[in-house]
């Protein structure tokens, strides 16, 4: 809940030695309590209920234009079998066989050692720190309730949300709790 900052804003896994802080020379830390953090991260309940009563006003993600035209494509050849009415842990593979928002091959990755989300399509692998991830919200495909269509919000607006389809409904509430930092123990 610190940072230090000398001739800017310092990487956090650098010591002071490694970026040749010497002796009396001005550094500045700025810190948090964690109250403050708390405040910061956690919505109010007014908020929280203000955005679930919006949210059951609009209609379903699945039948907005921008993801029609994902879904309309069908499931893909190679989509992971889903288990209604089942939870389970995250697999130690990882989840493949969804789309992304442009209709491409998506992978989720959880590297819990490293605390980081890997995103990985065939042009690249998006390596994000979970604390990074501002929300996630999901909803059941209609007509497909066995598997959802996820975003994970990666910055301030729902404009930021990367969108995942086909994530098998039985390692949704796994990968919510996962994100957003509910530990699962094994």
């Amino acid at each position: 809940m610190q940072k230090v900052m000398f001739k800017g804003l310092l990487p956090e896994e650098k010591t002071l030695r490694e970026i040749k802080v010497t002796n009396g020379a001005k550094i500045m830390v700025v810190g948090s309590t964690i109250n403050d953090v708390l405040a910061v991260n956690t919505p109010k309940e007014a908020a929280q209920q203000e955005v679930k009563a919006e949210e059951n006003k609009k209609e379903p993600l699945c039948r907005q234009k921008q993801h029609r035209k994902v879904l309309d494509k069908g499931k893909p050849d190679d989509v992971m079998p889903s288990v209604k009415g089942v939870q389970e842990r995250l697999p130690a593979v990882p989840l493949s066989g969804m789309y992304n928002k442009s209709g491409g091959k998506v992978r989720l990755t959880f590297k819990l050692e490293q605390d980081q989300l890997w995103i990985g399509t065939k042009e690249r692998t998006e390596k994000l720190p979970m604390g990074s991830i501002k929300n996630v919200v999901s909803e059941p495909i209609e007509g497909h309730e066995d598997y959802h269509m996820m975003a994970f919000q990666l910055g301030p607006t729902e404009a930021s949300y990367y969108w995942v389809y086909w994530v098998p409904t039985q390692y949704v509430d796994a990968i919510k709790d996962t994100v957003l930092g509910k530990w699962q123990y094994f």
